[in-house]
């Protein structure tokens, strides 16, 4: 692992091709000296799945993204939008000091949990109904045409107007429309990320072999061979409309028109070996 090079150096020498389209998101590792684990912070290009850039951190701090956009700004991506879980506490001002015409999208996934928790649907029917009428008219795919401000209107003249949790979720959903509904006016943008939640599962399986790292130097060093090792990696169980990616790696959907694919895969391959 010694003999890779850094993945940030990897994509800025030898990629230009991404769509600026981010889904962001963390995988906390285990690290002797660190009493909590810490976050590793990576990003997926969500046309090629192709992984630009990965920072181990030791807190998921608005310093922690600031460094990792700034990485991002490094290898010169394109960067549109920013798909991602409610961080926006530590994510929007490095964001917005690196990227400030950049957008974000929140991940409907989680959102919408965070409703169910705060109505308690999955041990209480009171506010089911409720639930079910919000996710269907604002977040499912089948919404209806109406503008966002008249069908929030019909929630708090109607099944909200008399209970101050529902209202209170109501008013979030107005107050961050900017964030949650982005995605429309972007082609292909997702309103989740489940795509960087299944490579997080892939990752899972292999940290649950090492149990932890010995320092943090030792951490970064795998997790940055850990992502040349996927770039390199052909897909194979991609379905949908990224079923044209099966057979193919995502360094190879990235990598500059001029530069020899096989070339780059031997050298790390036999790298890797080493």
């Amino acid at each position: 692992m010694d003999n890779l090079p850094d993945n940030t150096y990897l994509t800025l020498k030898n990629c230009n091709r991404f769509c600026g389209i981010l889904v962001v998101d963390g995988k906390f590792v285990k690290v002797k000296g660190y009493e909590k684990k810490i976050p590793f912070i990576y990003g997926i290009d969500y046309l090629t799945h192709d992984i630009p850039v990965g920072v181990l951190a030791p807190s998921e701090s608005a310093e922690a993204f600031r460094r990792f956009f700034r990485l991002i700004k490094t290898i010169n991506y394109p960067l549109r939008i920013v798909v991602c879980d409610d961080v926006l506490f530590s994510l929007k001002p490095a964001l917005n000091y690196h990227y400030p015409k950049a957008k974000i999208q929140l991940c409907h996934t989680h959102y919408l949990e965070n409703i169910r928790q705060k109505l308690e649907v999955r041990t209480s029917n009171h506010h089911l109904r409720f639930f079910e009428d919000l996710k269907r008219r604002l977040f499912d795919k089948n919404e209806e045409s109406k503008k966002l401000s008249v069908v929030l209107r019909d929630f708090i003249v109607g099944s909200a107007r008399k209970d101050v949790v529902r209202q209170t979720i109501i008013m979030d959903i107005w107050k961050r429309r900017q964030n949650l509904f982005i995605y429309k006016k972007i082609p292909n943008c997702p309103n989740d990320i489940n795509l960087i939640e299944l490579f997080n599962s892939h990752l899972n399986a292999r940290l649950k072999s090492i149990k932890g790292f010995k320092s943090f130097a030792s951490a970064e060093r795998w997790l940055n061979a850990y992502l040349i090792r996927r770039r390199i990696k052909p897909f194979t169980g991609c379905e949908g409309k990224f079923k044209k990616l099966n057979h193919k790696c995502s360094l190879e959907m990235t990598i500059k028109k001029q530069t020899s694919m096989s070339e780059i895969i031997q050298k790390y391959q036999l790298k890797m070996k080493r």
